[in-house]
């Protein structure tokens, strides 16, 4: 599939949207569980760590298709500057066709250029096509947090992964 990775933009916040909101409404692949408008993603754009890395993927018809970013771990020490938390997302259409394998080639270039040593995440334990995608790219397994999240009324493990840069 042929795609540009790029930084994200405030005028990708609809596409984020079209791309982040059936992944939520659907209720099997996030811990998300609230839809967001564009104006809400325009926002959380605008308002986005200086640290942080966002970038999307774009199809050729120059449609929002994935995107992936990484926010600072914590920002009330600095004993954490090096860490990342990342978080990865494709549209249901393009999923199997390499989209997070490029996403994540960009990401971790910008993510080394902001200095970050280590990338972690939190990913369901019920997502295996996502944990197989981060294992793929060198992310390990470091534990579970049993019940950690409640979706829907039901409680949630969730596998804590990272990967040093």
């Amino acid at each position: 599939m042929e795609l540009v990775v790029r930084k994200v933009t405030l005028e990708d916040a609809e596409g984020i949207t079209n791309v982040l909101n059936p992944i939520i409404v659907e209720g099997l692949f996030t811990v998300l569980d609230t839809t967001f408008t564009a104006e809400e993603e325009k926002e959380f754009i605008a308002d986005f760590p200086e640290r942080g890395v966002f970038t999307v993927a774009l199809s050729e018809e120059n449609t929002v298709i994935g995107f992936q970013n990484i926010e600072p771990f914590a920002q009330y020490t600095k004993a954490f500057d090096h860490v990342g938390i990342i978080g990865t997302f494709v549209c249901e259409s393009a999923r199997g066709q390499g989209v997070s394998k490029q996403l994540f080639e960009s990401t971790f270039e910008f993510a080394k250029q902001k200095c970050y040593e280590k990338l972690f995440a939190y990913v369901r334990s019920d997502n295996e096509r996502a944990l197989a995608a981060y294992v793929r790219q060198g992310f390990e397994v470091v534990g579970t947090a049993k019940k950690h999240a409640k979706v829907r009324g039901e409680y949630v493990d969730e596998v804590l992964i990272e990967k040093f840069l």
